[in-house]
């Protein structure tokens, strides 16, 4: 099943990987969707998922972020830009005028979004900081 949690995508930060848990529930919600070839509308499914996934992104991101400025992570600025950039594709995302036209295209492309968030944020920047928090918390 696609965004099923493993081990491999755990950091031992509980608060982060609970966190992260919920990004992949996220994911799991438009995974479902795109599942289904039933032809009904999708729209305000596919609305839901983007809303949520906007407001706990930035959620999310600000904690990481303050923990890091905590801790005096020295990278955090990288952090910030790559969140940034995640933001900004959430909101292209979100505000284009032909999701309802577009909806199986919106949900895989949510869909890519998300399993790249995974693939190169979560496994390689965020491990990096993982190891520099567990040695000092």
């Amino acid at each position: 099943m696609a965004f099923e949690w493993k081990d491999r995508y755990n950091l031992d930060i509980e608060e982060i990987d609970k966190q992260h848990k919920k990004l992949m529930e996220i994911g799991s919600k438009a995974y479902e969707i795109a599942i289904i070839n039933d032809g009904y509308d999708r729209y305000d499914q596919i609305m839901t998922i983007l809303d949520e996934l906007q407001e706990y992104t930035k959620y999310h991101f600000h904690y990481e972020e303050e923990l890091l400025k905590k801790h005096n992570y020295e990278h955090t600025h990288v952090q910030e830009e790559e969140h940034l950039s995640y933001v900004v594709k959430i909101a292209e995302l979100s505000s284009r005028e032909d999701i309802d036209d577009n909806q199986r295209k919106t949900i895989l492309e949510i869909i890519d979004f998300l399993s790249q968030w995974i693939s190169n944020h979560i496994m390689l920047s965020d491990r990096k900081y993982a190891e520099f928090l567990k040695a000092v918390i």
